[in-house]
């Protein structure tokens, strides 16, 4: 199985958008196509023997052009109204509008010399600059379809036609539309190019991301290659304030790494030999000699990219809805544009109004901004998370954040750091700074966590000899002619009074407890915890804000899993469960009627974030825990948490308006026209405003902050 990407051109509505799924998921070996009109991509899960160009040519035979994107293409597939012809069509259509209000060249006949330059100035506007239209009717009726261009082509044609036929009948109480028809072409020409600017800001989030990537890297002998020319295991050199060519491992130097274009965090991170870096991030300071890991598409920044892209082509329930619906939109307005042409003559009613009415009809029930409401604000809401570190699978996850109420958080490596550290170290019988040196020389030896931790403490390591390992125990080396031991109460031949108090008081709190002694009496206890991430208690707070509740779940010891919980301001806590019992758990809430969102990091996640209505995996984990989430957070920041669900909320909110709006306006307008109220001109002005508020409306997503 592939997921196959293509850029369509030609669509101008969401009927478009359906016949080329349609077209597409009629190929053989095809799973599933979606189409996107908002970027004008196409997204086709297919075997692996569908090749290519058996979807760009289900693609034409639909009536469209197609191509496969090349490279980190972002470009919308839409072509922006050329500006010399819209300006031709706007002065022509402002002297046609004239000359029909004015008429200047009047004679004593019913008509003017005005009206027929009127009708030469409205052909050129209706059938040269508006050709477009009539040529992509004309290509749709070919393939039995309808689409806006049907609508605005049937309605501006028969205007000019309907309006020449009167002038050169010389019917007298005949009326002319030439104005209608050119002012029509004019709003749509005028609505499309304000709608392309406005489409391309809302793909502004991954062109500056695909704009990021360095086009040259330079070899370690000083000579420039493409980019593109880079293999895995090629190393290049990355000076000061450069940006690094792809991803690979640092194999020389040491500098300090800005990664926000990934993580949203401003905070450059240190880097030296054996560390990550990531393509596009940028060089602080130091020289860096780097070895490619992954080029080209398999690239941190290329695979963020492509799951921002699917997730704009991902659907929500009620955008689904709305795309049957305007499956038939355009037949259906052409059958009620018929319905008041009939309608108002059998009423008696004179020709001309009758006309009008239908006329008005075409050119309001293009449902635009139907099309627009739902994919122009994924596209921008899922834009805005990438540039704050949150990748959001669009779609259903979208809907699914309205109803949580529950966030359930994994413990170890998501609210701590899964990394053990010394916090602290009471010392009863002696100088503490002495017994933590002494037990950090001792641990220095070992490979275990909690001695690795005790080690970092100090810089005061001194030679060991005779080091004994104690499994389960603890270990025991001599330092400078003293044996030392480290570890657990059972290592001591005694353990004083004050210091198994000590001890006590450290465990309770549910942290873990090493008594350090010399000989064997136990001197100190070193209290070791797995730090909590700092940004865990506000990220809490904000989801509290949000009305949700909270619940941790980890394997360790209860008191232990009490302490961090009630260090967090955790609702709950769930302790002693492993990776089934950690999907149980949330299955048992979602048998109470709760929808869970689960935050992990790690392979034992996987279940538990599969098995939650949200999975939210966080970027610093394991792969297998960001394929098995719905909305991964690429920072070690757990406040984001919290970020990305509001985001999430306000792109449904902001979906929903506009969908409230399209429908709304499609209602009351349809049936405005067809009694006559609205006019043609007017018809074509609110077609326009409709599809202009939805893109609007949707921009502003593009303003959410972080909380």
């Amino acid at each position: 199985m592939r997921r196959a990407a293509l850029i369509v051109e030609g669509m101008t509505c969401s009927a478009c958008v359906s016949r080329v799924e349609r077209s597409l998921n009629a190929v053989d070996g095809v799973v599933e196509a979606r189409v996107n009109y908002a970027s004008g991509r196409a997204s086709v899960a297919c075997n692996e023997t569908v090749a290519d160009a058996q979807l760009e040519a289900a693609v034409v035979s639909a009536g469209y052009s197609a191509r496969v994107p090349q490279g980190l293409d972002v470009e919308l597939a839409a072509q922006p109204v050329e500006l010399r012809r819209l300006v031709a069509a706007g002065v022509m259509g402002v002297v046609v509008l004239l000359l029909t209000m004015a008429n200047p060249f009047a004679f004593d006949l019913g008509f003017s010399a005005s009206d027929w330059l009127a009708a030469v100035l409205s052909a050129a506007v209706v059938f040269w600059l508006g050709w477009g239209f009539h040529r992509r009717a004309w290509a749709q009726l070919h393939h039995r379809t309808a689409t806006m261009d049907t609508l605005v082509s049937v309605g501006t044609a028969s205007s000019w036609v309907w309006s020449t036929v009167v002038l050169a009948a010389q019917i007298g109480d005949g009326h002319l539309y030439f104005e209608t028809g050119s002012v029509i072409v004019v709003l749509v020409l005028l609505g499309r190019h304000l709608e392309f600017r406005a489409r391309r800001r809302s793909g502004d989030a991954l062109r500056a991301m695909a704009e990021l990537v360095a086009p040259v890297a330079r070899l370690e002998d000083g000579t420039d290659i493409p980019v593109a020319s880079l293999q895995v295991g090629t190393r290049f050199v990355v000076r000061p304030g450069e940006k690094i060519a792809t991803d690979g491992v640092v194999v020389e130097g040491f500098s300090a790494v800005d990664i926000s274009l990934v993580t949203g965090e401003p905070v450059p991170v240190e880097v030296g030999p054996g560390d990550a870096v990531l393509g596009a991030s940028v060089n602080a300071n130091g020289s860096l000699v780097v070895q490619a890991t992954g080029v080209g598409a398999d690239t941190v920044l290329a695979r963020i990219m492509q799951l921002v892209e699917q997730a704009q082509t991902n659907r929500t329930r009620i955008q689904r809805l709305a795309d049957r619906l305007s499956a038939v939109f355009v037949p259906a307005a052409v059958v009620i544009a018929v319905a008041t042409l009939i309608g108002w003559l059998t009423a008696g009613q004179p020709s001309s109004e009758a006309f009008t009415a239908a006329v008005a009809v075409l050119i309001v029930a293009c449902p635009c901004a139907l099309g627009l409401a739902t994919p122009l604000a994924v596209m921008v809401g899922t834009g805005r998370g990438s540039q704050l570190g949150i990748i959001l699978k669009g779609g259903e996850m979208l809907e699914d954040t309205r109803q949580l109420d529950t966030v359930v958080f994994d413990k170890t490596g998501t609210v701590t750091e899964a990394r053990m550290e010394v916090v602290g170290i009471d010392a009863p019988g002696g100088d503490p700074d002495e017994l933590l040196a002494l037990a950090a020389s001792v641990e220095a030896r070992s490979e275990h966590p909690i001695g690795r931790a005790i080690a970092a403490a100090t810089d005061a390591g001194r030679a060991v000899t005779g080091f004994e390992n104690h499994p389960g125990s603890g270990a025991v080396g001599t330092v400078e002619g003293t044996e030392v031991r480290v570890g657990s109460r059972d290592l001591f031949d005694q353990v004083p009074e004050a210091v198994e108090l000590a001890a006590a008081e450290v465990e309770a709190m549910g942290r873990v407890a090493v008594l350090v002694g010399r000989g064997s009496v136990a001197e100190a206890v070193i209290t070791v915890d797995d730090r909590l991430r700092d940004s865990a208690p506000a990220a809490v707070a904000a989801l509290k804000s949000l009305g949700l509740d909270t619940v941790l779940l980890t394997g360790d010891h209860p008191r232990r899993a009490q302490a961090a919980g009630d260090e967090l301001g955790i609702d709950r806590v769930v302790p002693g469960v492993g990776p089934d019992g950690k999907a149980a758990e949330i299955a048992r809430l979602q048998a109470e009627g709760r929808r869970v969102a689960m935050v992990g990091d790690g392979i034992n996640d996987a279940p538990a974030l599969s098995q939650a209505d949200i999975g939210i995996a966080m970027g610093t984990g394991t792969d297998v825990a960001a394929e098995a989430a719905d909305l991964t957070i690429m920072s070690s920041d757990l406040s984001v948490v919290a970020d990305a669900i509001a985001l999430s909320r306000r792109t449904m909110n902001t979906i929903r308006g506009n969908l409230f709006w399209a429908f709304v306006y499609n209602t009351a307008a349809i049936p405005l026209a067809a009694a006559g109220i609205l006019e043609p001109i007017y018809a074509a002005a609110a077609m326009v405003a409709s599809s202009l508020f939805v893109v609007t409306n949707s921009l502003r997503l593009r303003r959410f902050n972080r909380r």
